[in-house]
């Protein structure tokens, strides 16, 4: 065989192996029987402990306004028991090294509550209807999504990639406004506030009645106009997020230059500028954006305590009151026993990163990355990152408004996004945006001061 027959060979094997990437109508019908209709096990564990899934929590709280603050609907359940550092031996195979991390880290004052696991995800029947025409529809080429629209791509995946992909187009709404703040934690206990303003957010990836060819590969679009800390008044942030990565772009708008500037590297490990540059690109949501630097696998899948349900952190109305000097307040976070994806990135040859190897906890019924762990170049394990989904039946959905963050372990430093404890709006579902509202010529209007 010449080396241009080889050539050619290796060219239709790789076609086949892309045309393979979705699965058979055969499987894709398991979504209407052993699966859910997102991907998750409809059953419950062998232990009891896990119960099956029997449609989420779709129940609208009584008097619920649109934008206001969320009850918490299971207020009236105690902590079936408490991990701390004196017990966590026992529970070690359920935690993260990074929770575990954590427990060492502050015995004191950190402990992970473990409550009754309740399977409340959701979504509309027209998401639903869309993962499955998606199942046999979707595929990867290189790092590029194809094929699927308004619905979770991969859900019975194969590969951590697609993995990694569900997690980014996991249901989370399709236009919608936040009112928030971010904060620092300082290696000596001190609380900053680093970020204060609107987010407008939307992805034309679930426009209702769109499609994949309308969205143009944009599936994410972010306008964050600042309103505070007093220096960073009027700063504004444009971010257009495209299944070709290449394709994404990034503005911001600085108030004392008074003009908008394209970010020339908005992703992975550079610093991002809606944290005030204290969480890279890569950490917001736990994990995002490029992933073309890593190697991924698969390690597996576990039952793991993670955080869910978290209705309970919006309960407090001081910020102070949900954040201690090194960490989310035990008493208002919730944590459950779920099924959880682990997969695994490590960074290829020639390429760089602050964190050569990370994993991520990627829960099955959402496929929200719910947790993850990065070690830095001295294979120390660096920062534990969390998100805390919590329910909004309104919608339906089981997702974490931007409350994510994470723990720095080696400077002791933390950082806490999404807190609206304080604001007078929480997540708003507000009618979808015209395209020309995230662009950096509205944003620079918006943004003037």
């Amino acid at each position: 065989m010449t080396k241009t027959m080889q050539l050619v060979g290796g060219l239709l094997c790789l076609s086949t192996l892309t045309a393979m990437a979705a699965v058979t109508p055969e499987e894709a019908a398991r979504l209407k029987t052993e699966l859910t209709p997102l991907g998750g096990e409809r059953a419950g564990n062998r232990e009891g402990t896990i119960p099956a899934w029997t449609g989420g929590y779709t129940t609208a709280q009584a008097g619920f306004k649109n934008g206001g603050r969320r009850e918490n609907p299971f207020a009236g359940e105690k902590p079936l028991f408490s991990v701390t550092a004196a017990n966590m031996a026992q529970h070690a195979d359920k935690l993260t090294d990074g929770t575990q991390a954590l427990l060492k880290k502050y015995p004191q004052s950190f402990r992970v509550d473990v409550y009754k696991t309740q399977r409340t995800a959701a979504a509309p029947q027209w998401v639903y209807d869309n993962t499955a025409r998606n199942a046999t529809t979707a595929r990867l080429e290189g790092e590029i999504v194809r094929g699927a629209h308004g619905g979770i791509p991969f859900p019975i995946p194969k590969t951590a990639k697609e993995i990694l992909a569900n997690h980014e187009l996991h249901w989370r709404g399709e236009s919608w406004q936040t009112n928030f703040r971010g904060y620092m934690g300082t290696a000596t206990g001190q609380r900053v506030m680093a970020v204060e303003g609107v987010g407008d957010f939307q992805m034309p990836y679930y426009n209702k009645d769109g499609s994949a060819d309308k969205a143009n590969g944009e599936y994410w679009m972010i306008r964050l106009v600042n309103s505070g800390p007093p220096v960073r008044a009027g700063e504004a942030i444009t971010g257009r997020q495209n299944l070709d990565p290449d394709k994404t772009g990034t503005w911001v708008y600085l108030t004392g230059q008074r003009r908008v500037r394209k970010l020339p590297n908005a992703c992975c490990d550079t610093p991002t500028p809606a944290s005030n540059g204290i969480a890279n690109f890569d950490e917001v949501d736990v994990v995002s954006g490029r992933s073309d630097r890593f190697d991924w696998s698969i390690v597996g899948k576990k039952e793991m305590y993670i955080p869910y349900n978290a209705n309970g952190m919006h309960v407090p109305e001081k910020d102070s009151d949900l954040l201690l000097s090194s960490h989310l307040n035990p008493d208002h976070v919730r944590w459950e026993l779920h099924r959880v994806w682990v997969i695994e990135a490590k960074l290829k040859p020639g390429q760089r990163h602050q964190a050569p190897r990370s994993r991520y906890y990627v829960d099955e019924d959402t496929w929200v990355a719910v947790l993850g762990d990065r070690w830095d170049a001295k294979d120390q394990l660096w920062r534990t990152l969390w998100s805390h989904p919590m329910v909004m039946p309104d919608l339906p959905a089981t997702t974490p408004p931007q409350q994510w963050g994470f723990n720095d372990l080696v400077a002791g430093t933390w950082y806490a996004s999404g807190v609206v404890n304080e604001r007078p709006q929480h997540y708003k579902v507000v009618p979808r945006r015209p395209d020309t509202f995230f662009t950096p010529d509205a944003m620079a209007g918006e943004g003037v001061r």
